[in-house]
């Protein structure tokens, strides 16, 4: 599944730009070249019904903000020193991750301390990054200084910095080989690692996202509402813009999950808009959106709806597309997509305007590494969306005990090798040349520096299909059963378990491994309202008639209980470790 380096094309709206090695050169041409051209838009909604409050950075406006913000940096630490990322969602976290680049340092993309739930990631994360100085808002600086005076580290307020402290003089031009910024990985299935990215990665991975939607040949907006630490919202909603010099729309991930219209207002408000959301989001807003917040929204003129983050469900998006096709939504705009931090963050597509590849594969041949069709129509079908191709990189599916090179149809685990990948994590050199430095058996047919993803998936009709995650994976009697799979199952079997909140996972018994289902019931229904024994017995029923599985436990817990990463994902790890741990009180005990 080889494809070969697409380069920038120039033919576009805005005007065209060489190749730069980095981020803050490319804002540097478009704050030369179009200065007034709109470069980030921050949409705060201040009250419930606020249709929103637009917040513009010109390019010639951000490369002054860039360049004050960089200089006051650069007083506080020595090149190559950590920057700690503590903002809130708006037009200053661009500013201070673009400075902090400029300045010859190395940004850390964070979040500010009371995000719920992420505090003792943020204590641990700061602890292996040892930042030298921490930047955050006026807003969030009073948390953030309290957080951080146990470190003794300098808070620097972006927003506070006047325009004064830039340099008349032209700045560094940063090494395209050096370290941009330490992505942390959302930590699904082991402890926060820092992902060293260099400037050449982002610069890579950008032109490859914008080759792949279909943004390298004409203007789009980029619509964004996922969070800026996270890979996927720092790329399109920044990194991306900034090379194409297209304009990038934001708002707040909270502001999303209160009334989930907003983004599709943002969407029909922008023409040939490209945005990114994990599966959940579709389905939240097929579900939450009124008939009356439908009235007079057009989404006619979407260029691209990305689908990644966690597993793509073909279900999703016919939903989705049904309660949004009488708006104009064309279903060829969804594109399944497949990515992870290590790589910066894209890897492989679906590209706009093709129709949704679908796949339905026999579960018993799955479960013995092979992906045979089944019919679409057979209830115990796996259904799993095609991700596409990769463009500007190589991706190959390979044994994971043996490093043997697979053929199509065949599950193994993605590999992946191109100038998007990072260099490795951040003061783990073992692990990086495990994880980064990986070669075939078959040395002679293909040379090393492959990055194992630690995903498992398979190739059929040319189409990267990702069917789960190596460490998630349950094995009961030799057979392999996907979490994912078995998570579908069981919010399904009945209505009060909450939708994409549960985790299913293995622990050790006495005879062999045993399975395990924590779910979250529904925010709409309250516990006291369900027959949790008639649920725990139809959620039984339903994983053994499909799967063949006899689940030891089932677990009912309230909203928000079931730990999620950073990302937004179900932590399955953190889950089961919580579980083995006592805390959660089973409803009924495992015979």
């Amino acid at each position: 599944m080889d494809s070969r380096r697409t380069p920038l094309t120039t033919a576009s709206a805005p005007a065209s730009a060489p190749a730069f090695r980095s981020l803050p050169e490319y804002v540097r041409h478009w704050a030369g070249t179009t200065p007034d051209r709109r470069a980030f838009t921050f949409v705060e909604h201040p009250a419930p019904d606020s249709r929103g409050v637009h917040r513009t950075l010109t390019w010639r406006r951000l490369d002054l903000r860039i360049r004050a913000v960089a200089a006051r940096l650069a007083a506080e630490a020595e090149p190559g020193a950590r920057v700690a990322l503590l903002c809130p969602q708006g037009t200053e976290y661009v500013t201070a991750f673009l400075a902090a680049l400029a300045a010859g340092l190395v940004a850390v993309p964070l979040y500010p301390p009371g995000l719920p739930g992420h505090g003792d990631r943020l204590s641990a994360v700061l602890a292996d990054a040892r930042p030298a100085v921490v930047v955050t808002t006026g807003r969030a600086l009073e948390e953030v200084r309290e957080f951080c005076a146990d470190r003794s580290l300098p808070v620097v307020a972006a927003d506070q910095v006047p325009d004064a402290a830039a340099h008349d003089g032209p700045p560094g031009t940063p090494d395209g080989t050096a370290v941009a910024y330490l992505q942390y990985t959302s930590g699904s299935t082991r402890l926060p690692a820092g992902v060293e990215i260099t400037h050449a990665n982002v610069v890579a991975n950008a032109r490859q996202a914008l080759t792949a939607y279909g943004a390298d040949t004409r203007p789009v907006t980029c619509v964004g509402w996922l969070p800026l630490y996270h890979d996927m919202g720092l790329v399109l909603s920044v990194a991306a813009p900034v090379v194409r010099g297209l304009l990038s729309a934001l708002m707040d991930p909270v502001a999303f999950l209160h009334e989930p219209v907003r983004w599709l207002r943002l969407l029909a408000a922008h023409p040939r808009a490209v945005s990114a959301a994990p599966n959940f989001a579709y389905d939240y807003c097929a579900q939450t959106v009124t008939e009356a917040q439908k009235a007079g929204l057009r989404l006619d003129g979407i260029t691209a709806l990305i689908n990644g983050s966690e597993p793509v469900r073909p279900g999703t998006a016919d939903r989705f597309h049904t309660a949004f096709a009488a708006q104009g939504l064309v279903p060829d705009t969804h594109c399944p997509s497949y990515g992870l931090a290590e790589a910066t963050v894209f890897v492989s597509a679906a590209r706009p305007g093709e129709p949704l590849r679908r796949f339905a594969l026999d579960r018993d041949a799955l479960a013995t590494g092979k992906a045979l069709p089944a019919r679409p129509d057979d209830p115990t079908a796996v259904l799993l969306a095609g991700c596409g191709t990769p463009a500007g990189q190589r991706v190959r599916i390979a044994d994971p005990v043996s490093r043997a090179a697979l053929g199509e149809g065949e599950v193994g685990e993605i590999w992946v090798r191109g100038p998007n990948v990072g260099r490795g994590y951040r003061n783990q050199d073992r692990y990086s040349r495990q994880v980064f430095g990986a070669t075939f058996a078959d040395t002679g047919s293909d040379p090393g520096g492959w990055l194992r993803t630690g995903d498992l998936g398979t190739v059929l009709d040319g189409q990267l299909i990702v069917t789960g995650r190596l460490k998630d994976l349950i094995v009961v009697d030799g057979r392999n059963h996907y979490p994912q799979d078995v998570e579908a199952t069981a919010q399904e079997a009945h209505p009060a378990v909450r939708r994409d909140r549960l985790a299913a996972f293995g622990i050790p018994g006495a005879s062999g491994e045993r399975v395990v289902v924590v779910a979250e019931h529904a925010r709409n229904t309250a516990l006291d309202a369900i027959d949790v024994p008639a649920l725990v017995r139809e959620v039984r029923a339903a994983v053994s008639n499909r799967h063949g599985l006899r689940l030891a436990d089932v677990v009912l817990v309230p909203p928000g209980t079931v730990p999620r990463t950073s990302s937004g994902k179900v932590s399955r790890a953190l889950t089961r470790e919580r579980y083995l741990a006592g805390a959660y009180a089973s409803p009924e005990a495992a015979e």
